[in-house]
């Protein structure tokens, strides 16, 4: 007897791409677009969105636009369908990075749903986090997760966490001496309410310390920005990839999305310290010369108060029309 699959309906794949929108971007620029064909989704990279001055390569849009495409993926398996991936399918539409194809109907374990369930609650956040270490159990789940999307995160002793701390430090001093630099970053960051970019509400206080980098956000400064003790021993992760080119960016981003929704799902808040991966001289340094592997971002994870989301755009803004016929 031959068995017939029902494809998703276009509104079951607008779902997905919505849940795909609540992926983390650089100063949540959110450079991403999709299209929907039949059973697929297109994912673009924005162009319009790319952070030319902080990101010249465009390796953090590949990585945000990495982070979507798992949340897609995620989102396409919870409706119950097995996701099918392809990545950069037209060698000459360079923008178009992934494909997702809604396949055959599959059940849904329970991974699968908890990581599902913790994409709405997922945020960025830059406050103090509780002077409490995270257990060895749960950093492991983070490194299985980086795993099971080809990439390696490791967790920083407290040497090498002091190291890429002032490494942090110095790459932002270097940034601000970019051309160009403070004005992108008030372009993407304001009182204005706009459905993208870092709000007011979540830019977060200086450390007192001066232990944790906080990325310093010139709009803020004249408003005497407030002053609140971090923890002094963060806990950094350095999320690394095999290479270094075009696919390994958007594999790193699959990769940071995963460990970050596992690290919701553990109940961490989480605050990525891109600095040291933004400044080509500061990241050779960080690069691991022994295993060859390239560092992609840095994270600090621990336990705080709940933040609050970034806004984002509605997904009509996001959706591209249909290829012609």
């Amino acid at each position: 007897m031959k068995t017939t699959t029902v494809p998703p309906s276009r509104k079951v794949l607008v779902d997905c791409v919505h849940l795909a929108t609540r992926a983390p971007s650089l100063h949540n620029s959110q450079p991403w677009r999709f299209r929907i064909e039949g059973p697929a989704v297109e994912v673009y990279a924005d162009r319009t969105r790319h952070l030319e001055v902080i990101d010249p390569a465009g390796r953090e849009q590949l990585i945000s636009v990495g982070a979507a495409v798992f949340t897609l993926r995620l989102a396409v398996q919870r409706a119950g369908y097995h996701a099918e991936l392809t990545t950069f399918p037209r060698p000459d539409e360079p923008d178009l990075v992934a494909r997702v194809v809604a396949g055959r109907p599959t059940a849904v374990g329970p991974a699968a749903e908890a990581l599902a369930e913790a994409i709405p609650h997922r945020h960025t956040n830059r406050r103090p986090f509780a002077h409490t270490p995270v257990p060895a159990e749960v950093l492991h789940h983070l490194v299985d997760a980086a795993r099971r999307e080809g990439a390696v995160l490791t967790v920083a002793g407290p040497a090498g966490r002091e190291r890429i701390l002032a490494m942090a430090f110095e790459a932002g001093r270097r940034l601000r001496e970019r051309p160009g630099y403070r004005a992108e970053l008030d372009r993407w960051t304001g009182y204005s309410p706009r459905p993208d970019g870092v709000p007011v509400w979540a830019v977060g206080p200086w450390d007192a310390l001066e232990a944790v980098p906080v990325r310093d956000f010139r709009e803020f400064s004249d408003l005497k920005r407030p002053v609140e003790p971090f923890e002094p021993y963060p806990t950094i992760l350095i999320l690394w990839t095999a290479g270094d080119e075009r696919s390994d960016w958007l594999r790193a981003g699959q990769a940071l999305q995963r460990v970050l929704l596992t690290a919701t799902w553990q109940n961490l808040a989480t605050t990525p310290i891109s600095q040291p991966v933004e400044v080509p001289e500061v990241r050779g340094l960080l690069t691991d010369a022994a295993t060859g592997l390239a560092p992609q971002m840095v994270l600090r994870v621990g336990y705080g108060k709940i933040a609050g989301r970034s806004p984002r755009r509605p997904v009509a803004e996001v959706l591209l029309p249909g290829r012609a016929l």
